[in-house]
């Protein structure tokens, strides 16, 4: 006769109630949006916030409410996770109030601001055709600038390019503002000199402007090179408080990088770092990495097209580690490949913030993408934009790839051209995509070796989704009756559907038939809502 174990020694099963699934945190910041936006007797008595302003609250108060509740998790791993998913809904509730007693601070704000009081902020020397500039014409254009009672806190002499005629006068005008100068942007304004000149006028720049306490400098298309950095030494010794630096098209190469990181001495404060198009290599990206590890801050990094390989990319990558503010990351265009990728995944798993992910042209192939999207699925609940065109993704990494993307319901942009996902790989991108994703507006799938089977199933998912604006299945090898069924889906909307010039139809083969029969038949619902959905659908606002 079989014994019954002891009820102490049978198996004991619990239910884990967190973390949230992500798309129960993307329905919470949804409810929240609703609760911030729409008439309530706290909205009634606090004042409602605009849809767009409530949105960002939201997004932003699900972050810190989850980074409490995970932390009170953390401490009592053992537990079913009921006290951190009551701890989650509190903060919730807490910071709801707390922003509609705010009221209106982003864009409803801005607006109040007058046109007059916004001219007078900026002195913009940018407009009108590419020129040089001499001193006569200096002295007339920088009047304002020189009037004493100016306001000006921010100047742009980009688009001008500054002679030393022009720039003697410009210096002393530049020694009398800058104390009162917050952001200044000298953008290509040397353009077409010698080098010795431009060279000597970005020292006089650089000299008048040391001591000020910017927030933003910008000395992007200048082609500074190792030199150019150092010419502005000066100015950029002197930064303490920078929160936005760009760099961008500069001919950056290893030994400019290095003075970049030896020159910036604080970027504490620094949230924006754009470093695009530049030939920074390997060595250069362990320099420009060195600058990531101190920037605790950072929300918004590009270094694309830099040519920065894979002992760079993983410099890069761990950099980036530290850095779990960021909401943007362009990395396109770069020779990362596979251990690149790995490293970058894993960075990428502590980036709960991140909005924007532009990670085309790495190299990723099938193993680095199925790192990255793996780490995206369980972080980044947020994610809008997800580039990751011309990384040789076969149908193999789709799986992994369509389940992040199921995920992300607050996708508006997903780019997969240039791969090799064939039928296979779109018919899984494109169920994944069918339920839900109502703010989708741009899918690029050109490029991929789809036929009539899987060019018809995106098709159908997006053209009546409400927001969407763009198909894009270019470069493929779709039928011409493939051709014609896409352009009756898109018959009330032709705008939403982009050209089809490069599709070669010729790669029409016996097996499109039953591709296409079997893309119908695994035409499927999508998820219930588990448990822990349940327990969120309800969100009370608590006045203390």
């Amino acid at each position: 006769m079989e014994t019954v174990p002891a009820r102490s020694e049978r198996r004991q099963f619990s239910i884990k109630l967190w973390p949230p699934s992500q798309n129960t945190r993307v329905m919470l910041v949804e409810r929240m949006t609703n609760n911030l936006s729409t008439q309530t007797i706290f909205t009634q008595k606090y004042g409602s916030l605009s849809k767009e302003e409530a949105e960002e609250n939201a997004k932003q108060i699900e972050v810190e409410a989850f980074d409490v509740a995970n932390q009170h998790y953390e401490k009592e791993p053992d537990g079913d996770g009921s006290s951190a998913v009551q701890l989650y809904a509190k903060e919730c509730s807490k910071l709801i109030l707390e922003a509609l007693k705010r009221g209106p601070t982003s864009k409803a704000t801005r607006e109040v601001v007058t046109t007059e009081v916004v001219r007078e902020s900026l002195f913009d020397i940018s407009k009108g055709p590419r020129a040089f500039i001499e001193a006569e014409e200096a002295e007339e254009l920088l009047k304002p600038l020189a009037d004493p009672s100016n306001t000006f806190t921010k100047i742009c002499f980009s688009n001008r390019s500054f002679g030393l005629s022009a720039a003697r006068v410009a210096e002393p005008i530049l020694v009398s503002v800058k104390d009162k100068l917050k952001e200044v942007d000298l953008s290509d304004f040397i353009a077409g000199r010698p080098e010795a000149e431009a060279l000597e006028v970005m020292k006089m720049f650089s000299a008048a402007l040391e001591g000020s306490v910017l927030k933003s400098l910008d000395l992007s298309n200048n082609a500074l090179g190792e030199k150019g950095v150092r010419a502005f030494g000066a100015l950029l010794k002197s930064q303490s408080s920078l929160e936005e630096l760009y760099l961008m098209n500069d001919g950056i190469s290893e030994d400019a990088a290095r003075a970049v990181s030896e020159l910036v001495p604080s970027t504490e404060k620094l949230k924006v770092l754009h470093f695009h198009n530049n030939m920074t290599g390997d060595e250069g990206a362990l320099a420009i990495a060195e600058v990531v590890k101190r920037s605790p801050l950072l929300e918004d990094f590009r270094c694309s097209s830099t040519r920065v390989g894979s002992e760079g990319g993983v410099a890069l990558s761990e950099a980036l580690d530290g850095c779990v503010h960021l909401k943007k990351l362009d990395l396109r265009d770069n020779m990362f490949g596979v251990e690149a990728g790995v490293a970058l995944s894993k960075a990428l798993s502590k980036h709960a913030n991140l909005v924007e992910a532009y990670l085309s042209y790495l190299n990723l192939e099938d193993k680095g993408t199925i790192s990255i999207v793996n780490a995206l699925k369980d972080s980044a609940p947020l994610l809008e934009v997800l580039e990751l065109a011309g990384n040789d993704i076969t149908p193999t990494a789709t799986p992994a790839v369509a389940a992040c993307l199921a995920e992300k319901q607050h996708l508006t942009k997903l780019n997969l051209a240039e791969n090799e996902l064939k039928d296979e790989g779109a018919i899984q991108i494109g169920k994944c995509l069918e339920e839900g994703h109502v703010r989708l507006t741009e899918l690029d799938m050109s490029t991929n070796g789809l036929r009539r089977a899987g060019a018809r199933l995106l098709a159908q998912v997006v053209v009546d989704k409400p927001d969407f604006k763009v198909l894009n299945l270019n470069g493929n090898y779709i039928s011409d009756d493939g051709i014609d069924d896409i352009n009756d889906f898109f018959k009330k909307y032709p705008e939403k559907l982009g050209p089809l010039d490069e599709n070669d139809p010729e790669g029409e083969d016996e097996e499109e038939d039953e591709d296409e029969n079997k893309c119908e038949e695994e035409r499927d619902a999508g998820d219930e809502d588990g448990e822990l959905e349940s327990k969120m659908k309800k969100l009370d606002v608590d006045e203390e």
